[in-house]
This record gives structure tokens, C-alpha cells and sequence, in this order.
């Protein structure tokens, strides 16, 4: 089935397929990269670096210890956005990954803004540049108008304000995975990716690229 082309103030391209979604985590991290986190008030913004965590065998992932009231969009359909609240104060974006049931899940960390700038700044006043509109998961979530509404929308039918579609620009090729940031557990597994030079991935990440 050919599927349709996004209209109204979406990103121009093709949705993300449930298909897609429906692999593990590791394997649709890296070609995350490139596809675009697109909003139906405008905003936009490519996606610049990614991290897998992977359920039951991931001590870092908030699914390692089974299904709790907190994480059970984790366990549904993949292609939903689960949406998590971390440190009292900042909300993060996840791409719910996999058969239903196993937990997996992808980190949004950093975006590149193409479109809606003047919303994302209005809503992180604090930022100085625009580089630092997107560049972690829990500025992209402030920068885009992510929050707990969003926990459980479906990404793929784009009818909950949120999608994420590809307009053609292909992810980058031949990436190895790098230990993701800002966890305590499972710090030596590889399942972080970013854009090679990229401007807008967070800090750390952006001196190992």
C-alpha cells in the first residue's frame, strides 16, 4: 500500500511505517538519523542523535525490571511515543520500538530545528542560540512542546500532533554505536548514534562524533 504524503504544517515527506518501528531498537536507532520529528503547529527538526535501550537485558532501560504503571506504553505497539519525566523537571521523547511486549524503545537526544524557530524560542526563552534549541532530549522535548500529553500518542498515524517522516534525506552510512550519556548502568554498551560533525548533537556527543 503506497502510503500518503503529509500535508497541513507537517514536514513534507512519508510517514514513518509501523513496520518501521516494529524491529529492535538497535536496528532502527541509526536510521533514525536523518528522518525528521515533525509537529502539526509547524515545528519541525531533523533528527541528529539516538539512543537504543533494549528491555529486559538493558540495566539502564526503564523496562529492565518488568512493566510498571510509569512504563507500559513501553510494552504496547511500536511506533507510539512514550514520554518520560526525569530529574523533577524535564520531559524526554522516546519511539516505542519492536513487538509489543518486549519494552525497547529509542531516545530522541538532539534535533537540528528546520522549521517553527520562533515557537521553539519562545518556548526555551533561556536558550542563546539556536544551536542549543534541540541539543539534548529534554530541550528538544521544551523546544517542540513535548510533555506528558503526548506519552502513548501514535507517531505513525500523525493524528495526535506528532510524526516522524522521511523527506528523502538518507541516514549516514557505516556509523558504530558509542556508549550513551548521562546514565550510571550500562554505560559499556554501544547504542548511542549521532551525525559525524553535526552542530546540534548534545555536548558530549558532539566531541566523540
Amino acid at each position: 500500500m503506497v502510503r500518503k504524503e503529509m500535508t497541513s504544517k507537517l514536514w513534507p515527506g512519508t510517514p514513518l511505517s509501523r513496520a518501521f518501528f516494529n524491529r529492535a531498537a538497535t536496528t532502527i536507532a541509526p536510521r533514525l538519523l536523518n528522518k525528521v520529528l515533525a509537529a502539526s503547529d509547524g515545528r519541525a527538526g531533523r533528527i541528529v542523535e539516538v539512543e537504543a535501550y533494549i528491555g529486559a537485558v538493558d540495566p539502564a532501560s526503564h523496562t529492565y525490571r518488568g512493566q510498571t504503571p510509569r512504563n507500559t506504553i513501553m510494552f504496547g505497539p511500536p511506533g507510539h511515543m512514550y514520554v518520560y519525566f526525569t530529574y523533577g523537571m524535564h520531559w524526554c521523547a522516546n519511539c516505542v520500538s519492536g513487538p509489543a511486549g518486549h519494552g525497547c524503545g529509542v531516545l530522541i537526544r538532539a534535533l537540528e530545528p528546520l522549521q517553527g524557530l520562533e515557537q521553539m524560542r519562545a518556548a526555551r526563552p533561556t536558550a542563546r542560540h539556536d544551536r542549543d534549541l534541540c541539543r539534548g532530549p529534554a530541550r528538544l522535548a521544551q523546544a517542540m512542546g513535548i510533555s506528558g500529553t503526548q506519552n502513548g500518542i501514535d507517531l505513525v498515524s500523525g493524528d495526535e500532533g506528532f510524526t516522524i517522516v522521511d523527506d528523502g534525506m538518507a541516514p549516514p552510512k557505516g556509523l558504530a554505536g558509542g556508549p550513551r550519556i548521562g546514565i550510571s548502568v550500562g554505560k559499556d554498551l554501544p547504542f548511542r548514534w549521532s551525525i559525524p560533525g553535526n552542530r546540534y548533537v548534545s555536548g558530549t556527543a558532539a566531541q566523540r562524533s
